[in-house]
C-alpha cells in the first residue's frame, strides 16, 4: 500500500501553540477533528516541535533545553505536559486515544541526535573490536541547526549511525505514530539524513507518512531523492497569517505542481487560519489576520496545487466560520479527486495579476477552475472557456458551479461567433472565484 496515496488533511499544534502544547490541548483538537472534520476527509493529529522539552516557553526556543531522553538519547514527552508519558511509557497511550477517534497521530522530531546525549557519551552499540561505541561517537558535531540548538548532526559515515536512528523509529512505531515530520533537513539538503529516515521506518515495519521541512528555496531539482524517501516535502519557510505569504507560494505551488502524484506531494505549509499564536513563535494570540477572502483564496489555490493541508489554528476556540471554510464538501473532495492541477495563465493586470488554474476530475468529464485577482478592488475578469477545456469550448456545452458557494451560476457567455465561450466572473481583491465546469 503507498503511504499517503492522497494528500495529507490534518491539524497541527505550531501555528496556535508553538514548542507548547500539552497533552489535554492536543485531545481537544482531537476530539473536535473527529466530531466536526473527520467526515471531510480531515484525520491527522500532529504534535509539533519540543515535545521533550519540559521548560518549552512561547515565542521561541529554550536554551540549553533539559530535553527528556531515555538511556540511549531517545526524546520522550515531557510527562509534565503529557502526563500519559510517565514511566517512560512515551505517547502510546496518546495514540491510542487518537487511534480511537478513528484519526491518526504524528509527532515532529529534528533532523539529528541531542547535543544532551552526545555530552552523556551513552552507550549505542559495541564495536567489532569489542569496543562501546557512544552517542558521542556517532554524532558530527560540525552539524548543527541554525535555529534550534537542541541537535547535533548525525555522522553517517559511522556504521552505528543508521542502527541508533533505527531504534529512535522504532521507538515511535511502538508508540503509535503514524506521521513523522523530520524538520532541518531541507535547507540546507540533507540527502543522507532523508534517505537514513526512509530506510529506519521501512525497517520499523509499521507504516508511516514521512514528512520533511523547512523547505526554504527548495529546487526541483532534488525531485528524486525526495520522491524515493518522503511523502511530503515542504516548499517554503514558516507561512504565516500575511498576504504576502500567500502571494509569494502562487509561483512555487506553480512550479510543484507538475510533479505531484500518490505518495510524494509538495507542501505549501500549514494553514494559518482561525485562532493562532495562543503560545506561539510568533505574534500574540489572535483570529488569523488573513481576510474572508484572502483565506478562501488560500485554501483553493493549496486544493488546485494538491498541496497537503494542516490547520494551523485551534480548532475548539476558531470561530464558526473557520470551520465553515475547512469543511466546504469541496475543498477535501477536490484534493482528493482531482488530478493535473496545474497553473494556465498569469498575467499582470493594474496593480496585481490574474491567475487561472485548472485540475480534472479524475473519473468523470468535469473541470474545476480557480481564477484569481492578486490586485486590489473588485475586479471583473473574463476567461475564454477554450483556455480551460479545449477545443470542446462551445458556450452552450457546460454548465457552471461555484464551489465555495455550490449555486449553479450563468453559463458561458457566447463569444467569437459562437464557436467561444467566455466566462465572466467578478473577483474581490485578493481573492478567487472556484468553479466546477460540468457538460451541460
Amino acid at each position: 500500500m503507498t503511504s499517503a496515496p492522497t494528500p495529507p488533511m490534518g491539524w497541527n499544534s505550531w501555528d496556535c501553540y508553538g514548542t507548547t502544547v500539552t497533552e489535554s490541548e492536543v485531545l481537544a483538537n482531537a476530539r473536535f477533528m473527529a466530531r466536526y472534520l473527520l467526515p471531510h476527509g480531515w484525520d491527522t493529529v500532529v504534535v509539533d516541535i519540543d515535545w521533550s522539552d519540559p521548560d518549552a516557553r512561547p515565542h521561541g526556543y529554550t536554551q540549553d533545553a533539559a530535553l527528556v531522553l531515555d538511556d540511549r538519547g531517545y526524546p520522550q514527552p515531557a510527562p509534565g505536559r503529557f502526563p500519559s508519558a510517565v514511566d517512560g511509557r512515551g505517547f502510546t497511550a496518546l495514540a491510542d486515544q487518537v487511534h480511537a477517534l478513528g484519526l491518526r497521530f504524528g509527532v515532529h522530531v529534528l533532523r539529528g541526535i541531542p547535543r544532551r546525549a552526545v555530552a552523556a557519551r551513552l552507550p549505542v552499540a559495541v564495536g567489532p573490536d569489542g569496543e562501546v561505541v557512544t552517542t558521542a561517537d556517532i554524532a558530527d558535531t560540525s552539524s548543527t541547526c541554525a535555529w534550534n540548538g537542541h541537535m547535533y548532526g548525525l555522522d553517517h559515515a559511522h556504521p552505528a549511525a543508521q542502527g541508533w536512528l533505527d531504534g529512535l523509529v522504532a521507538q515511535l512505531a511502538s508508540w503509535g505514530v503514524d506521521y513523522v515530520k523530520v524538520d532541518d533537513v531541507l535547507a540546507p539538503f540533507h540527502a543522507a539524513d532523508i534517505a537514513a529516515w526512509s530506510r529506519a521506518i521501512e525497517r520499523s515495519g509499521r507504516e508511516m507518512v514521512l514528512s520533511l521541512s523547512p523547505g526554504t528555496g527548495l529546487s526541483t531539482a532534488h525531485l528524486p531523492v525526495l520522491q524515493a524517501h518522503a511523502q511530503m516535502w515542504r516548499v517554503c519557510d514558516d507561512l504565516w497569517d500575511r498576504w504576502e505569504d500567500v502571494h509569494a507560494n502562487f509561483a512555487r505551488l506553480a512550479r510543484w505542481a507538475p510533479f505531484q502524484q500518490p505518495g510524494g506531494w509538495a507542501d505549501a505549509d500549514m494553514l494559518p487560519l482561525g485562532r493562532i499564536g495562543i503560545r506561539a513563535e510568533r505574534g500574540e494570540d489572535r483570529a488569523s489576520r488573513l481576510t474572508p477572502d484572502e483565506q478562501r483564496t488560500l485554501l483553493t489555490l493549496w486544493v488546485m496545487a494538491r498541496s497537503p493541508l494542516m490547520m494551523g489554528g485551534d480548532l475548539p476556540t476558531s470561530d464558526a466560520a473557520t470551520i465553515a471554510l475547512l469543511t466546504t464538501p469541496a475543498v477535501g473532495h477536490v484534493l482528493r479527486t482531482s488530478t493535473d492541477g496545474r497553473e494556465l495563465l498569469r498575467e499582470p493586470v493594474g496593480d496585481g495579476e490574474v491567475v487561472v488554474w485548472s485540475a480534472r476530475a479524475v473519473d468523470d468529464p468535469r473541470r474545476y477552475v480557480a481564477v484569481f485577482w492578486t490586485g486590489s478592488g473588485t475586479r471583473t475578469l473574463e476567461v475564454a472557456l477554450s483556455s480551460v477545456v479545449g477545443d470542446a469550448a462551445a458556450p452552450g456545452t457546460w454548465a457552471v458551479r461555484d464551489l465555495w458557494s455550490g449555486s449553479a451560476l450563468a453559463t458561458p457567455r457566447a463569444t467569437r461567433g459562437g464557436l467561444d465561450g467566455v466566462l465572466v466572473l467578478d473577483v474581490p481583491s485578493h481573492g478567487v472565484r472556484w468553479v466546477a465546469l460540468d457538460p451541460a
